[in-house]
């Protein structure tokens, strides 16, 4: 990505602005809209009444009935099943004649990810040209997606990984494309681009562009990664989108949640045993995300790893080679690749 300035929304849901309320005020005791539900979690569903002339009151989540009450207490309600997210609250209340309702917005989120820091294990240099926007390791050799950042140039290359030297390259028009994410399909290379809404397929062994295709849904290109079945794609939200691996269209997507709420600005991918790694863009973060519910399960802390005044751009770049479980990391312009070991705080 460019520098650009994002702001992160975090949690939107149970500020006041949310609240949506009948003419009687009618409103909830119950649950305290202004914190997260951790997924799991009962929650006590309750109004704030009178019980004189009461004859019921039906509580809903995302407009179904969970249960109702004949008196004032609270209902419980098993938070397992429900989706993360804002989820809409809502209760009718019933007195003889008269029927009155409330509605609320909370926020159900997972539990807390599980924390890693890194231990440097070995270092590889990197070219200072190189504005980072995917990476993939394969039989002893990087594949490198690069953008036009700071002078540079929109490019794929094939890299040494031990020289760190250009093996293969192709460069694009970047006056036309700013070139994001890559990755690897048997003998074929698919590559985004940024805000074009197009993306590339190529010929691994030549780099020649074979076609290219439209997003739909996803509106720009930042990162992908193949997980053996589907192409998996960023585009700077919280989502992760599916796409078929043949024909690159669209087939689903899901939304990405920490215990904070959405987890946006998802940038660079990876997808690695069974999970997809993510660079969280113009953060030292790597998320680790499992692709079928959304769920961040765990993070990777780097703050520290470049101490050098001249990386000023941004980390990017994940890389796994499954045949010696090594896992790399390096970022836009940076001289050197890292070879991490993840350590469990």
């Amino acid at each position: 990505m460019k520098k650009t300035t994002y702001v992160f929304l975090g949690l939107i849901f149970g500020l006041g602005a949310c609240k949506t309320k009948k003419s009687s005020k009618l409103e909830f005791a119950k649950p305290d809209t202004s914190q997260s539900i951790e997924q799991g979690e009962p929650i006590q569903l309750q109004l704030k009444f009178s019980s004189s002339d009461l004859d019921s009151v039906v509580y809903y989540i995302d407009n179904q009935v969970v249960g109702q009450k004949q008196d004032t207490t609270a209902l419980q309600v098993d938070s397992k099943n429900l989706a993360l997210g804002a989820r809409n609250i809502s209760a009718k209340l019933y007195q003889g004649a008269k029927v009155d309702s409330a509605s609320e917005y909370i926020s159900v989120v997972p539990p807390a990810p599980k924390e890693y820091g890194f231990e440097v294990v070995n270092k590889f240099p990197h070219d200072t040209t190189a504005f980072t926007q995917g990476l993939q390791y394969e039989n002893g050799f990087l594949y490198e997606s690069t953008g036009s950042g700071n002078g540079t140039l929109t490019s794929l290359r094939r890299v040494d990984l031990k020289s760190g030297k250009v093996l293969q390259r192709k460069d694009f028009d970047s006056e036309k494309y700013f070139g994001e994410g890559m990755t690897i399909v048997g003998d074929k290379i698919v590559m985004l681009t940024w805000r074009n809404m197009e993306g590339f397929v190529l010929n691994k062994s030549s780099f020649e562009l074979e076609r290219t295709f439209p997003y739909h849904n996803s509106k720009e290109g930042w990162g992908l990664t193949f997980d053996g079945k589907r192409l998996i794609k960023s585009d700077g939200s919280h989502k992760l989108y599916f796409l078929d691996p043949n024909t690159q269209e669209e087939i689903d997507f899901i939304e990405v949640y920490d215990n904070n709420g959405k987890v946006a600005a998802l940038n660079e991918l990876e997808y690695i045993n069974g999970k997809v790694y993510a660079n969280v863009y113009e953060q030292d973060i790597i998320v680790i995300i499992n692709p079928q519910t959304g769920v961040v399960e765990s993070r990777i802390n780097l703050v520290g790893i470049y101490q050098h005044a001249q990386y000023d751009n941004e980390l990017n770049g994940i890389a796994y080679d499954q045949a010696g479980d090594r896992l790399f990391v390096t970022g836009k312009l940076w001289n050197t690749l890292f070879e991490i070991k993840m350590i469990a705080r």
